[in-house]
């Protein structure tokens, strides 16, 4: 009875993004769409392709930060080579009224882009935690956030999102409890760091102005302000472009009535995973922007591949 229950919340799900009747009248909103994600996939593709050579290239960045920049540029090239076309199938299958593509499409799209976004979350959350760690550590930073911890605990981010977005498969009362935790758990660990970031900023800043600025030998060894302060920015950037990206979904979801879609709800949550998936294109261009290391190395890189060329 369990099971036959799970089953029919799952078909419901299903069955409420692939309606014939929900559809009617949308399909040239639909095929807009589906062209600008056709866009957007090849952008991230080659954005993230791009800047994946430039961080092998690249050996100035500490390689646990490194490492985690990169699981960011994986996650949004699989929403490239993955999500966004299993986006814009969806789509066309609805224009198309293929029901049967559809319903599966469904359920790997949601299970795909549920299990990047828990990834960059993750990875994102774990950058704020590693800013903090490289303020308070000092010279000890470099002996406890070690690459090989770092690499344990990125494929932990993997596993763990794996098992949270597979939830919806098999029962999505689940998700309906783990997705909210999960993010506010995220979140609040996020602002803590930055808080206590730049709570610690502003203690040292006003510690130079005295010029009392005398570390007592238990206190860690001060970093290079500037330079942290630009590594916390270029986070912070990064962070907030996925804030910006995401809160319209979240807030089209939060809208969505439990029975039934009104066509005004529907596009909109279709426009809103848009700009989801619209994250994976920025990410590029706001690491060649912030990050004078990788703008450095994909400069590099540009050049030798238009000299090949030439």
């Amino acid at each position: 009875m369990t099971n036959f229950t799970e089953d029919e919340n799952q078909k419901k799900v299903v069955e409420l993004y692939c309606s014939a009747e929900l559809f009617r009248g949308l399909d040239g909103e639909l095929i807009f769409l589906s062209a600008l994600n056709v866009f957007l996939s090849i952008a991230a593709f080659l954005g993230n392709t791009l800047i994946l050579v430039a961080l092998h290239k690249e050996t100035s960045l500490h390689p646990p930060s490194k490492l985690m920049y990169r699981n960011l540029a994986i996650t949004d090239l699989c929403v490239g080579i993955i999500t966004e076309p299993l986006f814009v199938t969806y789509l066309t299958s609805v224009v198309n009224r293929r029901w049967d593509i559809c319903h599966y499409t469904s359920l790997v799209l949601f299970f795909s882009g549920t299990t990047l976004s828990y990834v960059s979350l993750l990875t994102l959350t774990a950058i704020s935690v590693d800013r903090l760690l490289a303020l308070l550590l000092g010279h000890r930073y470099r002996q406890v956030v070690t690459l090989k911890r770092t690499q344990i605990a990125v494929t932990g981010f993997w596993i763990l999102s794996i098992v949270g977005a597979s939830t919806t498969l098999w029962n999505t009362l689940i998700t309906l409890w783990f997705q909210p935790i999960f993010v506010a758990l995220c979140l609040v660990t996020t602002i803590f760091a930055y808080t206590k970031i730049f709570l610690s900023l502003r203690q040292n800043q006003i510690r130079v102005q005295n010029h009392v600025a005398q570390r007592q030998p238990s206190q860690p060894i001060p970093l290079n302000i500037a330079r942290y302060r630009k590594a916390v920015y270029s986070a912070l950037w990064v962070q907030g472009t996925l804030g910006i990206c995401y809160i319209p979904y979240n807030i089209a979801v939060f809208l969505t009535p439990r029975r039934g879609m009104p066509l005004s709800i529907y596009l909109a949550r279709n426009f809103t995973v848009s700009m989801v998936l619209l994250n994976s294109s920025l990410n590029p261009l706001l690491y060649c922007w912030k990050i004078r290391e990788v703008r450095q190395a994909v400069k590099e890189t540009l050049r030798q591949l238009f000299c090949r060329s030439s």
